[in-house]
């Protein structure tokens, strides 16, 4: 199956209530007024959508979820990655039922040591061969504690149904390594809003970032404004949103982006899955004035 990956591509987070229950009609709401947006489609249960905090029947409910709000002209991306390849096959297979476009998988990493290169190629390849939808990799070692090398990547690559990767590292060296090395149609895309418009200099075709939950227009137009050769555009847009990206990623992380999306009109927020933490009066304090010297508030 192929697939046109370029884009911004929000992971959109997942909505609770004060005590952890699902909030799936919130999350419906907020998916309509990102429809409104011109994002290129969603990543459902990222990082940002607390896939870690849930079980396997809520996964399966917030894709049904999203697949009846997503329409077919936005790409879902289904985040399916668990740490053995056994149950990411079952979720992979989830996903396919469900309607997902493709599925982003996430390198397993609780047995760290042993998640070498060989034992990674082999996870990914299983999953690729057995699933009847294009797999994304998700490289995100702030979280998973492994960074995949652009060796790993580049072999990879050579599988027909791996079709991309989701960097998070930040290596923009890396990024132009590995697009120098694999097939024309894979596609690699920058993990996070910080360096977007550096990865697309490079070669990356689009970003999956928190930063376009928050600022989607803006994302939308660093990647046009790229495209249309206004680079001093899309530098400039670039710089005016780093300090909100690090708001919702490094700084405060999902419980930032959650309190991002109450501050804005209209989007649902709410609190994280413990044992993640609310932002405090103060945080939210500083978020806002980081919001309004963005333009966003």
């Amino acid at each position: 199956m192929s697939l046109n990956l370029s884009g911004v591509f929000p992971p959109i987070p997942t909505s609770f209530d004060a005590d952890g229950k699902l909030l799936l009609d919130k999350m419906k709401s907020n998916i309509e007024k990102w429809n409104t947006t011109p994002i290129h489609g969603y990543v459902v249960l990222g990082s940002n959508g607390e896939y870690v905090m849930l079980n396997e029947a809520e996964k399966c409910e917030v894709w049904e979820t999203a697949r009846a709000a997503i329409p077919r002209e936005k790409l879902f991306f289904a985040g399916a990655g668990a740490e053995s390849t056994q149950a990411t096959r079952a979720l992979v297979q989830h996903a396919a039922r469900i309607g997902a476009d493709a599925v982003m998988i996430v390198t397993p990493h609780y047995y760290k040591p042993q998640m070498n290169s060989a034992a990674l190629v082999n996870h990914f390849r299983v999953i690729a061969d057995a699933s009847t939808l294009p797999v994304l990799i998700y490289n995100i070692p702030a979280y998973a504690g492994i960074d995949m090398d652009a060796a790993t990547i580049i072999q990879l690559a050579e599988h027909p149904n791996i079709v991309g990767v989701k960097d998070s590292s930040g290596n923009v060296n890396k990024f132009a390594e590995v697009i120098r090395a694999v097939r024309p149609d894979f596609a690699v895309l920058a993990g996070s809003g910080g360096y977007f418009y550096p990865a697309l200099c490079v070669g990356a075709v689009g970003v999956v970032a928190a930063l376009a939950n928050v600022a989607p227009r803006a994302c939308v137009e660093i990647f046009e404004a790229f495209h249309a050769g206004n680079h001093a555009r899309a530098k400039e847009l670039q710089l005016e949103f780093i300090a909100l990206n690090a708001a919702v990623t490094s700084r405060w992380s999902v419980p930032g982006l959650k309190a991002a999306l109450d501050l804005l009109d209209d989007y649902y927020g709410g609190p994280p899955r413990l044992p993640l933490r609310a932002l405090g009066d103060e945080e939210r304090k500083a978020l806002r004035k980081i919001m309004q010297d963005a333009g966003v508030l």
